[in-house]
């Protein structure tokens, strides 16, 4: 985390307000493309395309040694990569932007269980009220009994879901290998991965869907390389916050390009899943202890 003395909020706000405009463009982006391209395809093609944007780091891991069991959690996290971003196309295609924003911030929700149960942190009073808030958030969101859950919505649960296990892992790679080696890795396995997926639905695309693609690819790597430039300067108790405006830029943005109404219960249930994600991150900065919760870009394709 950045020291105080060196801490540069104001450019670190900037930074995210950009990273959050690029985001919310990926997902206009997949929402445009629409269900005219399988989820799989569409995914495979977006980190197809993505592996061009990381030429210049691939040679690097030709040289990589790594044991038995580094290659195991590699393998894993792409599996688990490869079936949370199908289904988070598929998500796309198919419920409004706000919900898939929205379900996208259980995502922290969930690693912070899961940091629990296979990592041995501990899970005070404090975080386990935070887990539980946001999960109803979730509850309110999705209104189980009161409206008719879509396949969508069950698609973004899986979503946030696999991300968590594929962050998890990430955790521990990490400690073993370079970041920026780590998510080529992830770009080459995920790639691999979804092609099983892809090859049984595939459809020929257009040079126009080519390009909505080619552009969600450009958006989520600017996107990234802004994040990391705000995290560069300032802490996540500064980031963190602005983030969440990537709701509201969603619901602005469902609503005047795709005629997607404000729905009053997805803006409540994500301002519960966001107070919770924003009180564990403030706790964990508190406490000076290891950050184990990535921030919800993380989740981001």
């Amino acid at each position: 985390m950045t020291g105080a003395r060196n801490s540069r909020p104001v450019v670190a706000v900037g930074w995210m307000l950009i990273t959050g405009v690029l985001f919310v463009s990926v997902t206009a982006l997949v929402k445009t493309l629409g269900p005219s391209i399988p989820a799989a395809e569409g995914a495979f093609l977006r980190f197809l395309l993505g592996l061009v944007l990381m030429a210049p780091v691939l040679p690097r891991l030709f040289r990589l040694r790594l044991d038995r069991a580094t290659w195991g959690l590699v393998a894993l996290r792409g599996l688990l990569h490869s079936g949370g971003v199908a289904l988070w196309f598929f998500a796309m295609a198919r419920i409004p932007i706000a919900d898939v924003t929205a379900l996208n911030y259980l995502n922290p929700i969930l690693i912070t269980l899961g940091a629990a149960l296979f990592l041995g942190e501990t899970l005070a009073f404090r975080r386990i009220a935070a887990v539980l808030v946001a999960l109803l958030g979730a509850i309110i969101i999705l209104r189980p009994g009161l409206r008719e859950i879509s396949t969508g919505h069950l698609a973004m649960l899986g979503t946030a879901s696999f991300f968590a296990g594929s962050y998890l892992i990430s955790k521990r790679l990490t400690d073993r290998i370079e970041p920026v080696l780590v998510v080529a890795l992830m770009s080459v396995t995920v790639s691999i991965g979804l092609v099983p997926l892809a090859l049984p639905v595939w459809v020929t695309p257009s040079l126009g869907q080519l390009g909505l693609l080619m552009g969600v690819a450009l958006a989520a790597t600017a996107g990234h390389y802004c994040m990391t430039r705000a995290f560069q300067v300032a802490p996540m108790t500064v980031t963190q916050p602005v983030t969440f405006l990537q709701l509201i830029w969603a619901v602005i943005l469902g609503a005047v390009a795709f005629g997607e109404p404000p729905d009053p219960w997805v803006m409540l249930g994500g301002a519960l899943i966001i107070a919770a994600v924003s009180f564990i991150t403030w706790r964990e900065a508190q406490l000076k202890r290891r950050r184990i919760t990535p921030p919800v870009e993380a989740t981001k394709l």
